[in-house]
């Protein structure tokens, strides 16, 4: 510390970056990618994606006339199916991303011949009553 800052007050070692003191702001924007509708109550499609070892990890859905789709995760594979799980869900989005409806996503999906983690069960395309189905589906151990 110098006689100079001694004289003026100023706390000994490095100057303090003023900047750090100033309130963060966030301020919401719009846009962002886009994205299917996360539910529906009408029938969906729905097919099975298991992991390398033929476990199941989840199911990923879809309705064209509400213009949604998801991935639902089977609780019973815990962490290592919910890790898992995030490429599919990566995946609708680029479709959605890319103009395809849901059933053309999920089509898509069935043809992906997989990779050393995940894969679709070749054919599990099924249809069901709504997603409600599908999440009980899941739940199941």
């Amino acid at each position: 510390m110098t006689s100079e800052s001694r004289d003026r007050g100023e706390p000994a070692g490095p100057k303090r970056n003023p900047r750090l003191d100033e309130d963060l702001s966030f301020s919401v924007k719009p846009g962002g990618p886009p994205l299917y509708q996360p539910v529906t109550d009408k029938p969906v499609k729905y097919l099975t994606v298991v992991d390398d070892e033929g476990s199941v990890i989840g199911y990923a859905w879809g309705n064209d006339e509400d213009d949604a789709a998801g991935f639902v995760v089977r609780k019973a594979g815990g962490p290592p199916a919910f890790n898992k799980s995030g490429r599919w869900s990566r995946r609708l989005r680029d479709a959605k991303a890319n103009g395809l409806l849901p059933s053309e996503a999920l089509a898509e999906l069935m043809r992906y011949p997989g990779d050393d983690v995940s894969r679709a069960l070749p054919g599990s395309l099924a249809e069901a009553p709504n997603v409600a189905v599908i999440k009980a589906l899941a739940d199941k151990n």
